[in-house]
């Protein structure tokens, strides 16, 4: 055991036993994505909002800490889950401050695009591994309109020094899309604090498109229409300002239940998700189609998902731009699938909370997998011969939660440092042994 700055015991690893078959029901903890675009959207707008269902874990608590420290009013419930945000409507009281973000991009993107609209003095930072990930061409756009915005380090990269800059909308601004989604929807999301209509213009291929429709859709329920013409364009409307529905529910989070019904169809299952489903806005929804596709059997509600194994999945081509974090679900299926996966399109892994691709490739090769990978892509073939694994985690809590199903394989397997799910799903280690049959 090791302790963490904060005194909590950390543990160093956890020891995962064969499991024969996976099977139940579980109800998801809210998504990441919408909860902190929420409080957000919450933050700015005009009245009072009820959020219920928040995913209560570190990279929530990083957007709700660095709101309260802009002067925004926040009342919670114990669990974390509710909380009840007092709008500003557009204005932060607070125009001096230094925020420290974490590793928590939901966070610091649109933070940064929100804060340079704002015509104040602030400074924005992270975790090491923050400062390795690009934000320049969210800064860029930002400078297009007026922004100051000056690194702190290295050009491209957190940390960032915001001050007061002779900010103007209108007319069209231009932002590329092939790096992260993120950095189109936190420009979206922050020009109503602008006056003027503008038209954002997307360069190139817009990765993770689903992320920006779920922004949109946000947006909408807080009274901002953006309207969608040709290809990745986006026209905002001169007058739009945020105001409150009243109350809101948050879905449950499609990526971590990728998890769960990858268990139902390499562990026999039946699994059930409650808490997302057919009408999800989530993306990541569409990975319940990835493992029909790979010979799983899938129902679903509009709040809910099943899955049920076969007898021998099978191994897929497919492109996975738009789902990228279920993409690293579907590389450990593959292991249990008869002939190669191919993962497309996932360029975007090199620029997570670690070079994904790089440390996926590694991690299972250990179980005894062939792995071939490229600059935006990885072939898996499943292992001849299933061996045992110590899994580093690289302190990226997908690592930690996908590789778990490899004790599937009937093999043992370690997680290090397994606390780095509390980055979204603190309790994900303790619902996954509920669903684990030995």
């Amino acid at each position: 055991m090791s302790s963490s700055a904060s005194g909590r015991r950390a543990a160093e690893f956890v020891d995962i036993a064969p499991i024969a078959r996976m099977s139940g029901t579980l109800r998801l903890p809210g998504s990441k994505s919408i909860s902190n675009r929420s409080l957000l959207l919450a933050a700015l707008a005009r009245g009072t909002t009820e959020l219920t269902g928040l995913l209560a874990a570190d990279d929530v608590d990083r957007m709700r800490e660095s709101l309260r420290t802009l002067g925004v009013r926040i009342e919670d419930d114990d669990a974390g889950e509710r909380a009840v945000v007092h709008g500003v409507a557009g204005t932060f009281p607070v125009r001096q401050a230094s925020l420290f973000l974490g590793n928590a991009g939901t966070a610091f993107r649109p933070l940064t695009a929100a804060l340079a609209l704002s015509h104040g003095d602030y400074e924005l930072s992270g975790a090491p591994r923050m400062h390795e990930r690009p934000i320049g061409d969210l800064v860029d756009a930002l400078r297009t309109l007026g922004a100051d915005i000056r690194y702190g380090g290295v050009a491209g990269f957190p940390p960032l020094t915001i001050a007061p800059g002779a900010v103007h909308a209108g007319g069209k601004v231009a932002i590329r899309g092939n790096v992260s989604s993120q950095f189109v929807t936190a420009l979206l999301m922050a020009l109503p604090l602008a006056d003027g209509a503008t038209t954002v213009e997307v360069e190139g291929e817009l990765i993770s498109r689903p992320y920006v429709a779920m922004t949109l859709a946000l947006m909408e329920r807080f009274g901002v229409v953006v309207v969608r013409e040709r290809g990745d364009v986006f026209r905002l409307p001169d007058g739009a300002a945020y105001i409150s529905p009243g109350k809101m529910a948050v879905e449950g989070d499609a990526s971590s239940a990728s998890y769960f019904l990858a268990a139902g169809a390499i562990g026999g299952g039946p699994v059930r998700i409650e808490g997302v489903g057919s009408s999800s806005i989530q993306g990541d929804v569409g990975f319940a189609a990835t493992l029909a596709a790979m010979g799983a059997t899938v129902r679903s509600g509009d709040d809910w998902i099943e899955v049920r194994g076969a007898e021998q999945l099978h191994g897929i081509d497919a492109d996975f731009n738009a789902m990228p974090d279920a993409a690293m679900t579907a590389a450990i299926v593959a292991l249990f699938a008869e002939g190669p996966t191919l993962l497309r399109n996932i360029g975007s892994w090199r620029v997570k909370e670690t070079d994904r691709i790089a440390a996926m490739a590694r991690e299972l090769r250990k179980l005894g997998a062939s792995v071939d990978e490229g600059a935006d892509w990885m072939r898996v073939m499943p292992p001849a011969q299933w061996q045992p694994a110590t899994i580093a985690t690289y302190d990226d809590h997908r690592i930690a939660m996908c590789f778990s199903l490899a004790a599937l394989g009937g093999v043992p397997v370690r997680i290090n440092d397994p606390d780095c799910v509390r980055k979204t799903f603190p309790g994900y280690f303790a619902a996954f042994e509920r669903l684990a049959r030995r």
